[in-house]
């Protein structure tokens, strides 16, 4: 690679360490947000609620965008939305000035995340597609780890803002280094049209869904709101659906994405399997501080055998990606989260941290090998040319998963007698429906199962040292 590849891959691992450590730092912020606006829990959980929305929704549409108009174009409009509205929630003055900013932080983030994994994708060559998609979640772990951390500290020491303030200077220079590196790709004139009838009914029926498991739990499931949430969904994804088989070439998502076999094996993989991270992110902290009384920054660092050891194995699954083929990595690392979480799920309350910790590192491990490896296999299994809207689809999918396993979870927890023992039958659930992504993975994804098919990685990585 010559050096204005390498300063490019920087650039766009900058803009992945920045993005993925916002996702996770407001977590152990929400009390002292509380305190600060003088406003209840369930008003405050929007400043993280009201971004996961607005990111799930829209991200289809940026990817989209990205293929069509160019990645380093709306990669670097996005950083620029991304950076100017975190300095703006840092300096919000009340509660609804925060969550406009993080509503718009996350238009910009979407449009940036997509278009950067297209990006990494070209500047690798084909046969080092596992290194782009291990360096991808290895920083994204990085990040995640780096996010409850940072923002215990600044939380505790200096303040809640400084979690917003810190993504400025990283986002312009991922933005500098992104005008220096990176050739320009804009389209003068795409032969593709926006397709603005998909993108207003998949927006509309992916809000309404979203939202639905947001606030699902606290209203009841049957209640008519929610019912009606349900129901308006469900008929807009169903007029997307219909929209796009008559779009052609100008489909939001085309034909050849929604035909590919190996892409939808992935997306059935992800929605069974996501659940489990986004479930011991959230719940392991409130255990923590709850129940074993750890202080936010306390709390933050408690996570990081799990961040920690997600950033590590994401930077050892590429390498081994190539060597063993698609179906071992990810079966291995799904397994992993299996067996991590049901060993969370025995948690009661006696349970000190330091019996939380194999389980967590377990987990970690299993993030690590899984999401690195599926990126890889859902990207690399459509054309080049459709890299930032797979990704970008892929991410909605970890979204949607993540938001149905919490609205599952939160039920669970919110009918149990105590805390620990609501995480622990939360926790079991999700090690079922971690096992049954198991056997998608198994049967499904990078071809039928073999024994042959998934052991030759060692066979071949035997036959090369001899």
């Amino acid at each position: 690679m010559t050096a204005a590849e390498v300063s490019g891959v920087i650039a766009m691992l900058l803009g992945t360490l920045v993005i993925a450590n916002d996702f996770t730092a407001l977590n152990v912020a929400l009390p002292a947000i509380e305190k600060a606006f003088s406003v209840d829990v369930s008003t405050a959980q929007w400043v993280i609620t009201g971004y996961v929305l607005v990111f799930g929704v829209s991200i289809v549409t940026a990817g989209r965008l990205a293929d069509m108009f160019g990645r380093r174009r709306v990669f670097i409009i996005g950083m620029i939305i991304f950076a100017v509205f975190s300095l703006i929630g840092g300096l919000a003055t009340d509660i609804w000035m925060l969550l406009i900013s993080r509503a718009l932080m996350a238009i910009g983030g979407c449009m940036a995340w997509p278009a950067m994994l297209g990006i990494l994708f070209g500047l690798m060559p084909e046969d080092k597609a596992a290194l782009a998609g291990g360096l991808v979640m290895g920083v994204a772990g990085i990040g995640n780890a780096m996010g409850p951390l940072l923002g215990g500290v600044f939380t505790d020491y200096l303040s809640w803002r400084w979690i917003f303030y810190i993504n400025v200077p990283v986002a312009f220079i991922a933005i500098f280094a992104t005008l220096w590196a990176i050739t320009n790709d804009n389209e003068e004139n795409p032969e593709e049209k926006v397709d603005y009838p998909g993108i207003i009914t998949l927006t509309l029926g992916l809000f309404g869904l979203l939202l639905l498991l947001d606030i699902g739990a606290d209203l009841g499931w049957f209640s008519p709101l929610i019912l009606l949430l349900f129901g308006l969904s469900i008929a807009f994804l169903s007029v997307f659906m219909f929209i796009e088989r008559k779009s052609g070439t100008d489909a939001l998502v085309p034909r050849d994405i929604m035909e590919n076999k190996e892409f939808a094996a992935v997306v059935a993989a992800i929605l069974m399997i996501t659940a489990v991270y986004f479930s011991v992110l959230l719940y392991l902290p409130q255990f923590m501080v709850k129940e074993l009384g750890f202080s936010a920054a306390q709390s933050g660092l408690g996570l990081v055998p799990i961040l920690g050891m997600f950033a590590l194995s994401s930077f050892i699954a590429g390498p081994l990606y190539n060597r063993m083929g698609p179906k071992f990595i990810m079966a291995f690392g799904a397994m992993c989260l299996a067996i991590g979480i049901f060993i969370l799920s025995r948690l009661d309350v006696q349970t000190t941290y330091s019996d939380l910790v194999p389980g967590m590192l377990v987990i970690g491990l299993g993030l690590g090998f899984y999401y690195s490896s599926i990126t890889t296999a859902a990207i690399t299994s459509l054309d080049p040319s459709r890299a930032s809207l797979a990704g970008a689809i892929i991410y909605m999918v970890q979204n949607a998963g993540g938001a149905i396993g919490l609205g599952l979870n939160t039920a669970i927890v919110v009918t149990a007698s105590t805390l620990p023992a609501g995480i622990s039958r939360a926790f079991t659930m999700d090690a079922v429906l971690t096992g049954c992504g198991v056997l998608i993975v198994l049967f499904f994804v990078g071809g039928p199962f073999s024994w042959a098919v998934l052991i030759s990685g060692f066979r071949l990585k035997t036959g090369e040292n001899s």
